[in-house]
């Protein structure tokens, strides 16, 4: 008998997504395990070998939990926000949604046609307001946030405020990028923007400055091995753009004292 894998692999694949085989729920009574892959780029016109190559090593791992007996969450999801969806919108002369959405149709099917066990019910993209809304939040909650470490958490940054106001930096032990020293008093005396700069100190999410590569023509900066000279530069080989310069630039930052404690 004939082994046809073609007609095989379909039927199984459409049997899986119409029984949701691999769709995963809260089950106590098993151990659970997570799996996460680096999600792709919908880029481009399809997903390339690198794509699979890590893939198959990882859903190979998570049916080999399932059989263990782990209740095993295996997600899939879309990096699709930034530089390479621009870019490939602007390559083809079409607006990012379109060509995104499009993107992501072409890589779920050549996902599914691998026959992968995602559990499809929990994709993410990254350009789906409804994500990136939390991502925002997230982002907001560290703003406003220093970290005590007396308290070992992090706490309002009101808080330091009334500290400041009542005793200065006198007492306060917080992750920082500079030690700092004044008093209620000195505090008090500051413009409303030397404060927003004192405060800028402690806050975990904050804003900074830094030299970067600036490109003029994508319009974004550009890592070390990405500029002009350098013997690996994807971008400026897809783009054409050449032109690149060092400058001072705002960032944001996050206060890596505060996670490593926590």
């Amino acid at each position: 008998m004939d082994y046809n894998h073609r007609e095989i692999e379909r039927r199984w694949q459409q049997y899986w997504r119409d029984n949701n085989t691999y769709k995963v729920e809260v089950d106590p009574s098993k151990p659970k395990f997570y799996v996460l892959d680096m999600f792709p780029y919908p880029s481009g016109a399809g997903l390339h070998v690198g794509h699979p190559l890590g893939y198959i090593a990882s859903d190979i791992f998570s049916r080999y939990k399932r059989q263990k007996g782990f209740n095993v969450l295996h997600p899939m999801g879309y990096d699709a926000y930034g530089l390479p969806a621009e870019q490939y919108a602007i390559q083809t002369g079409q607006h990012p949604e379109k060509t995104t959405n499009e993107n992501i149709a072409r890589y779920r099917s050549q996902l599914d046609m691998i026959g992968f066990s995602f559990d499809w019910s929990r994709e993410v993209r990254t350009c789906d307001p409804e994500y990136y809304r939390w991502t925002q939040w997230a982002f907001m909650q560290m703003f406003n946030s220093y970290y005590d470490l007396d308290a070992d958490k992090a706490m309002p940054i009101s808080s330091l405020v009334a500290e400041f106001e009542k005793n200065g930096t006198e007492g306060v032990h917080a992750a920082c990028s500079k030690n700092l020293t004044f008093t209620a008093d000195e505090w008090k005396d500051m413009p409303e923007s030397k404060k927003a700069e004192v405060l800028m100190n402690y806050r975990i999410a904050y804003r900074g400055e830094t030299m970067v590569n600036w490109c003029p023509e994508l319009g974004t900066v550009l890592a070390n091995d990405e500029v002009s000279g350098r013997p690996f530069c994807p971008r400026r080989l897809s783009s054409g753009a050449e032109a690149h310069e060092p400058v001072v630039s705002s960032c944001v930052g996050l206060r890596a004292p505060s996670f490593v404690r926590s």
